[in-house]
Order: C-alpha cells, then sequence, then structure tokens
C-alpha cells in the first residue's frame, strides 16, 4: 500500500471460489452490506465538499453503528477515495473490501500492468479478480457482496457514475439489490432519478424503475432524514 502498510488480500480465479475466499479472509459470519457505486466525474468542488460530508457523516458512521461492511471498487478515486477517508477520518473500524481487476494493480513479484491504478490505502480487504479493464469487476462487487452478506439485508448506493456504473447497477439488478441513486451527483445517478419521476427516455433506467429495485436520496437534504432513510434499508 502507499502508506506502508499491508492488509489482508486475496486472488480468486473463479466466482465458485468466492464461499471459500471469504471465508479464507475470515468473512464467515453475517452482516449487512453497504455497496458503493459510481464516480466523482464533472462535479463543481462545492457539490464534492457536500459529497464528502455525506460519506463522513452518514454512510460510513451508518455502517460502523450497524455492523455492516462496504464493498466497493478499491482504488483511490472518487467515491472509494471518499469512504476510505471518512472509514479514516471517524476512526471506524468497519470492513471495507475492494474488489479489483489484478490487470489494473502493481502486486509484489509480478509484471507490473501499462496501466496501473493505485489501491485506496483505508481499505481493510482487498479481492483481486481476474480482468484487465475496467468493468471486469462489476459481477465480482455484486456476488462478493452477496457471498459477505449470507443473507443479511443489503443496498447498493450509486454517485455520479459513467459507463462502469451502468454495468454495477445492472450486475447489483440481478442480485436482486436495490439500487439508491445519489440525486443532484450527476451523470447515471440523476438519470436514474430522473427515471424515477418518469422524465427520462433510457430504457434500462426505466426497466430498473419497473423492477423496484430502484430508490433515490437527495445529498443535499438533511443528515439526520438520510441516516434514517438508508438505515432502514440495512436493517432486517
Amino acid at each position: 500500500m502507499s502508506n506502508g502498510l499491508t492488509v489482508p488480500a486475496i486472488c480468486c480465479k473463479s466466482q465458485k471460489d468466492l464461499l471459500s475466499a471469504m471465508s479464507e479472509l475470515g468473512f464467515d459470519s453475517p452482516r449487512p452490506i453497504l455497496v458503493i457505486l459510481g464516480g466523482a466525474g464533472k462535479m463543481s468542488e462545492t457539490d464534492l465538499i457536500r459529497l464528502r460530508s455525506l460519506f463522513v457523516k452518514v454512510l460510513a458512521p451508518i455502517v460502523e453503528e450497524l455492523g455492516a461492511s462496504v464493498v466497493d471498487g478499491g482504488t483511490d478515486f472518487g467515491v472509494m477515495q471518499m469512504i476510505g477517508q471518512a472509514r479514516a477520518q471517524i476512526s471506524a473500524t468497519f470492513d471495507l473490501i475492494g474488489v479489483t481487476p489484478v490487470g489494473k494493480v502493481a502486486l509484489p513479484n509480478q509484471p507490473t500492468p501499462e496501466e496501473v491504478a493505485a489501491l485506496e490505502a483505508n481499505h481493510s480487504h482487498f479481492v483481486l479478480i481476474p480482468g484487465s479493464d475496467w468493468g471486469d469487476e462489476s459481477p465480482w462487487i455484486a456476488d462478493v457482496a452477496t457471498v459477505i452478506a449470507k443473507g443479511k439485508p443489503s443496498v447498493a448506493v450509486l454517485v455520479n457514475g459513467g459507463e462502469i456504473s451502468k454495468k454495477d447497477v445492472s450486475e447489483s439488478h440481478k442480485a436482486n439489490r436495490t439500487v439508491l441513486a445519489v440525486a443532484g451527483s450527476g451523470r447515471l445517478a440523476d438519470t436514474l432519478t430522473a427515471a424515477l419521476r418518469g422524465e427520462s427516455g433510457d430504457e434500462a433506467a426505466k426497466k430498473l424503475v419497473a423492477s423496484g429495485l430502484l430508490g433515490a436520496i437527495d445529498f443535499k437534504d438533511s443528515f439526520d432524514s438520510l441516516t434514517e432513510l438508508i438505515k432502514t434499508y440495512l436493517r432486517e
């Protein structure tokens, strides 16, 4: 890691091996899961400041309070960086699991990929999966969340997001996991919230609305109301 620390990581070659891989990492007890999806591209600095507060004052404290865990893409960018920094800022101890293509990270005693992504330093665990393209991790993120939850509640929060986030949302849909799009955060999240209001012609978005697995939150709402709303999805 860039901070000189080492954290548990495992390379998993097949999704059918996920159960044993997660057990090897110590994830034997079921717990609620928050999946973090999206990016933070093309957002104003004012919105980014408010968004960081959402992670520090709402998302990270909820996970810590409920004994939940977080699954995301693991790299030092956008929302993955925000949840990692929020975890550190509030001195939280919840498990934060990054799921990343092995062909995108530099590993000891391995050839360095042409395009290297830094891993976010405040994650507690990493699952390195086959692949050398962004988006290869999308089905794995959904499956890792399901395997760790073991039947406990789980929900995905989508912030902003582009083409890869569309795959992430689709995989959450396949996993029967509700996606909460953060209204006002831009790009895909705003497309989905518009679809909820019946204001979007995007067919994939309309399909997701029809499934009943799409909700919305507005990060400009009061943090107290957002906290209570998100808790309802993670409580049994």
